[in-house]
């Protein structure tokens, strides 16, 4: 669905995004983390064909962008750095502006297009009042209705939840679960690590311009292969237990084997008390700061 090869922008000596080879498929909600800074927007503006890159390549349904932005665009909805609206109009009147402008469907069912796009993004019950009266909150849902408008085939989003309460943002995670669901690629630019966690099925992680991590979320977060252990008996535990063992402090371990069941029947036989035990898995946390903050890849925590 999207595909750059050595994507790089350059603005005179500071290098925004060095080389990335992004791998978007089709049906992925992806993430795309990183801190401020590290060129996620620029990233972003580059795909849409808002910003040029200086070298490198970028296919978007297998489609050269932005030599193919004229049929490339219509299937693409997106919301970067912000929504855009007139201020004095109403959130339904600058929908209708939008949709009349792009040319994105039939004229006679604008209206209804338009309440359906209102409705899932939890807008349907506003007034006719203008949107610079809108909260932030309201302002984001309103950029994520025209982004939606056209049911676009990908949808490619920059920090879409920001200035949405803990409500909004589930909210809004539900919509794009469903939307993909029905068949539209995501790509979602976010440094919210726990949110992606819960969302996307696929992630890239930026750091000061370079892609230094790109897989699947399932891959990144499958145990280990070793067992945590919370007990307040870790000697005696590290005594009776045949596999390598690594005490991580007064009350836990790490035990080198991939069978919870067997390290739990052989503490309780030895009396030892077990508080807590199961397979170590890492966090999307974890690997993102292993991945930023490893030699050269220094990054800090988003």
């Amino acid at each position: 669905m999207i595909r750059t090869e050595n994507l790089t922008k350059r603005y005179r000596a500071v290098v925004a995004v060095d080389q990335i080879d992004l791998d978007v498929r089709e049906g992925d909600i992806y993430g795309f983390l990183g801190a401020n800074g590290s060129g996620k927007t620029t990233t972003v503006r580059m795909l849409l064909g808002l910003a040029f890159a200086t070298s490198g390549d970028i296919a978007i349904t297998g489609q050269p962008m932005p030599k193919s932005r004229s049929t490339v665009l219509p299937m693409i909805g997106s919301l970067v750095e912000g929504p855009a609206a007139y201020g004095r109009l109403s959130g339904r009147n600058n929908l209708a502006l939008f949709d009349a402008i792009n040319a994105t469907g039939v004229r006679r069912s604008r209206r209804t297009r338009i309440e359906e796009a209102l409705d899932r993004v939890g807008l349907g019950g506003v007034d006719s009042r203008p949107v610079k009266t809108y909260s932030l909150g309201m302002r984001q849902r309103l950029g994520l209705a025209g982004a939606i408008l056209r049911t676009p085939r990908l949808l490619i989003l920059d920090e879409p939840t920001n200035g949405l309460d803990p409500q909004g943002i589930r909210e809004i995670r539900d919509l794009l679960l469903d939307m993909n669901q029905q068949g539209t690629t995501v790509f979602l630019s976010s440094h919210l690590l726990a949110e992606v966690e819960q969302t996307c099925s696929r992630v890239g992680v930026l750091d000061r311009g370079r892609l230094v991590l790109q897989d699947d979320l399932a891959t990144l977060t499958a145990p280990t292969g070793r067992t945590f252990v919370r007990t307040p008996d870790v000697a005696e535990a590290q005594r009776v237990l045949s596999s390598p063992v690594t005490a991580l402090s007064d009350d836990s371990l790490l035990v080198e084997t991939d069978d919870p069941g067997a390290v739990n029947t052989t503490l309780v036989r030895a009396g030892v008390r077990v508080l807590e035990l199961g397979p170590e898995r890492h966090t999307l946390e974890d690997v993102v700061l292993a991945a930023t903050q490893s030699g050269t890849d220094s990054m800090a925590r988003p």
